[in-house]
């Protein structure tokens, strides 16, 4: 796909590795406009499931954004004319351009080091988080002036109030054991068991079938800011629609004779939105 980006496929999962260790795997644009195109790709191969997120090497998972970049844009010794697209503006929100886009295919983070700025937001924003004993997680944007974009908004929705502002106030960072403690990760894990625990857990979903985990996925996500009467219902109609796959019925049968489901993900005709 690109050397600043790594797209690997084995056995339904997608492997995406930000792939520049001699910058912290810090987003710069080719890497940013790299992600986009990878979701995009797994979002529309029928034989992705689920997709693993890391960065390379194992200091960094991902330094947030190129500030010496941004620096040399602001100051035009930089030009990148294809940014004022408005397309291209849309891409460079690499921390929710798979939600934009209806990825309902979950996506892991294995945080292998350190997760700053904008690259803890990009783990926030990816759907369950494991990470490696050295992880580090902070919002450090704000001891540089900046905004915790894509950090701001979530923090609030997955750690108690007080920890979303110590982080966003204060610009430091926590260990991966404190990060396990208020619920920012799932697991950690040794740095060299980290991938293949991570693979471990996408597998365990992947046994589940895609209807079900997709659907569930969407679901979830399009009823965070509903009243809990409008959510119900809107869960009545997801359970139609999932209901109405072969996956459905396969996975009955599979029960009740005591084997193992053989999922096929075939999708179904209801739209719950429609």
């Amino acid at each position: 796909m690109s050397d600043v980006l790594i797209l690997e496929k084995r056995n339904k999962i997608a492997y995406v590795t930000i792939n520049r260790p001699e910058k912290r795997n810090s987003l710069n644009h080719p890497v940013r406009m790299a992600l986009a195109a990878a979701w995009r790709e797994i979002r529309d191969d029928k034989d992705v499931w689920t997709a693993i997120l890391t960065g390379a090497g194992d200091a960094s998972f991902c330094a947030g954004g190129d500030l010496k970049e941004n620096i040399q844009r602001a100051r035009g010794e930089v030009t990148i004319p294809e940014m004022n697209a408005p397309d291209s503006r849309v891409q460079q929100r690499y921390s929710t351009y798979f939600r934009h886009i209806g990825l309902y295919k979950p996506i892991i983070a294995a945080v292998n080091g350190y997760a700053a700025g904008g690259g803890f937001g990009l783990a926030l924003n990816c759907d369950i988080r494991l990470c490696s004993e050295n992880a580090k997680f902070g919002a450090s944007e704000v001891r540089w002036s900046h905004m915790a974009g894509g950090q701001a908004f979530l923090l609030p929705r997955t750690v108690p109030l007080g920890w979303a502002f110590w982080l966003t106030l204060t610009g430091q960072f926590i260990d991966a054991q404190t990060a396990y403690q208020i619920g920012i990760v799932q697991g950690v894990y040794p740095q060299n068991t980290l991938m293949e625990e991570a693979t471990k857990l996408a597998e365990t979903i992947n046994a589940n079938g895609p209807i079900v985990v997709q659907g569930t996925k969407e679901y979830i996500y399009n009823s965070l800011d509903m009243p809990l009467s409008a959510a119900e219902a809107m869960e009545a109609v997801y359970y139609q629609r999932i209901r109405q796959s072969p996956d459905y019925d396969e996975g009955s049968a599979a029960f009740t004779e005591r084997r193992r489901p053989e999922f096929e993900g075939q999708p179904t005709g209801a739209n719950p939105k429609g």
